[in-house]
């Protein structure tokens, strides 16, 4: 499936910015299933330099300055991006979860190499007992993997509700176990901390998804958002998505911008001010679908 992606960012300060630097992750991540067709940044004030290269996780980056005096900045990303459906997997037939942990630890095979760098706890993720025993009832001794995976991403999706603003991109792992509240990003963040608490491998994936209206109602522009959700590392198959969020496996819809441990790898825009005082956000997203022959 082909999409046209936009993703409008605004800052805008109560105090003038006399320079700002900025990391961003704005262009999607080409990978197997993925490829970026094209991608573009429009930047308002126009940075006086723009760096591009490729972070340590393997994701296109960018890191701009902007040296003119201003109190709005305006960062739009703009792509075209075609995804293609994962092969279907059979959950049952993936290795059992504690042979795949012990794997790991051991670091054999040449694919563990990558894996276990998501092994490791991170900044906004790290493994407690609390953690181990809310994830411990999906994974008994033997279960294979991918369905224990499946059956921890049921878990969250059926016991925690979405809402907005009931947690910050700070708030621990913990207490959104404790609030059974939070968005996709706490959500990926718990089912990351479980599996990685079971010495298992998992990374944080941030993306888009594509929304559909209610019947007989226009899409809103600029109502779509950003998403995240999760990989988990297998032998057989690789990485293989979950999206505790809406409790699916992702297909062709879910479209990745970065992989990274969490939030912090692969936020889409931070940086250092010089000045600024107060500020405020707005992001508008739109993902629309390529229809063949409709210019």
């Amino acid at each position: 499936m082909n999409f046209e992606i936009s993703h409008r960012t605004v800052y805008r300060y109560s105090a003038r910015v006399s320079q700002s630097h900025h990391l961003l992750h704005l262009e999607p991540r080409p990978h197997a299933r993925q490829t970026v067709l094209r991608h573009s940044l429009l930047i308002d004030p126009a940075p006086a330099s723009k760096t591009d290269l490729v972070d340590d996780f393997g994701n296109p980056a960018s890191i701009i300055t902007v040296e003119q005096d201003h109190t709005e900045l305006v960062i739009h990303s703009r792509a075209q991006v075609d995804v293609e459906t994962p092969e279907n997997f059979d959950p049952l037939s993936s290795a059992r979860w504690n042979d795949v942990a012990a794997q790991l630890r051991a670091n054999l095979g040449s694919g563990t190499f990558e894996a276990i760098l998501y092994s490791c706890p991170s900044r906004y993720i790290r493994p407690s007992r609390e953690i181990y025993k809310f994830a411990r009832p999906s994974f008994p001794e033997g279960r294979p993997l991918l369905e224990a995976v499946r059956d921890l991403t049921s878990r969250i999706y059926q016991g925690f509700a979405y809402q907005s603003g009931a947690t910050d991109v700070a708030t621990p792992v913990e207490e959104v176990l404790r609030l059974k509240r939070g968005v996709c990003q706490d959500f990926a963040h718990l089912e990351i901390a479980c599996l990685r608490t079971l010495g298992l491998a998992a990374r944080y994936v941030s993306g888009y998804l594509l929304t559909r209206p209610p019947e007989g109602q226009p899409k809103l522009i600029g109502a779509d958002a950003s998403h995240a959700w999760i990989s988990i590392w297998a032998p057989e198959t690789g990485w293989v998505d979950f999206d505790p969020t809406n409790n699916v496996t992702p297909k062709e819809e879910h479209i990745a911008l970065a992989f990274g441990r969490d939030f912090q790898d692969v936020s889409p825009v931070s940086g250092v001010l010089l000045g600024g005082g107060e500020h405020e956000v707005e992001v508008a997203v739109d993902v629309n679908p390529i229809v063949p022959g409709r210019l």
